[in-house]
């Protein structure tokens, strides 16, 4: 206390002038229009100022909660979708594309590898949100791969970069179809097989899945022929696909439930066994 009011005695003088200076200040601002204005114009330009830096701060650190909102939302939207396509008798016929029901599962990838030669690709979603094995999984850009392991809060899939697994693709220009195949070099490239030569083929035809599965419906994007060859003594194109997934910057996926995949497998494997309906 006594070294407060040391200090308050040596700069009384100073302090008085800031006491008055301030009376003065608000005297101006409050009796004069003019001043009053600008004062105000630029205070408000101040807080405006700040209230947006503290609102972009926010704004950043909810970025993942508004992602999962809009994966949720995408999500129902293509399950409403997948719906309607079915619903003959409430859309034309122009907008019926598959055969087959779907429901689409958010998910955000927790683990990805791309510099193997088996990538696996690990999602937040398990058992307890109605993930199954054999479930595909798809981005906003195209296929990711499927699903091979299900635990109650997690699952772990094929990527499409793993020499392990691979869909069925088509050429959306003449609906021809055969296996795709990652060549274990190149994460952003993969192989079209079996494609014979009488195909005509064109540098960026579009590749989609064939639907000649339950794991993908029909026409979902898979990449875009980057250059073909026909090697000598075969019969098919060597076809290789700029794919259209970028697996190393990709966070939030979509896993597809095939609605009829029970009842197409428990068919397929009547006919596996050498079992008929008469």
């Amino acid at each position: 206390m006594r070294g407060l009011l040391r200090y308050l005695i040596n700069n009384h003088v100073f302090l008085l002038f800031l006491f008055l200076e301030v009376v003065s200040l608000i005297f101006v601002f409050n009796f004069n229009k003019y001043q009053s204005v600008q004062y105000l114009n630029s205070s408000n330009r101040v807080a405006a100022s700040v209230y947006n830096y503290f609102d972009s701060v926010v704004k950043y650190f909810e970025l993942a909660k508004d992602n999962e909102i809009l994966a949720k939302e995408n999500a129902r939207l293509k399950s409403q979708h997948s719906f309607l396509q079915n619903r003959p008798d409430s859309l034309g016929p122009e907008f019926v594309q598959h055969d087959t029901n779907y429901r689409y599962i958010p998910a955000r990838i927790i683990n990805n590898s791309v510099n193997k030669t088996l990538n696996y690709i690990t999602l937040n979603k398990g058992s307890s949100d109605g993930v199954k094995p054999d479930m595909g999984i798809v981005s906003p850009t195209g296929i990711v791969g499927v699903v091979i392991s299900v635990s109650e809060s997690y699952s772990l899939g094929f990527s499409l970069l793993n020499s392990r697994w691979g869909p069925s693709g088509k050429l959306k220009k003449s609906g021809f179809f055969g296996p795709v195949e990652w060549s274990g070099a190149d994460y952003r490239e993969a192989n079209l097989m079996e494609i014979p030569f009488h195909v005509h083929l064109a540098v960026g035809d579009t590749i989609v899945t064939s639907g000649h599965s339950s794991v993908f419906p029909e026409g979902l994007m898979i990449g875009t022929v980057k250059e073909f060859s026909q090697p000598e003594g075969e019969s098919f194109y060597k076809i290789k696909i700029q794919l259209s997934t970028d697996f190393r910057s990709i966070h939030f996926v979509d896993i597809i439930d095939n609605l009829d995949r029970e009842e197409l497998q428990k068919l397929e494997s009547l006919i596996e066994n050498g079992a008929t309906n008469n």
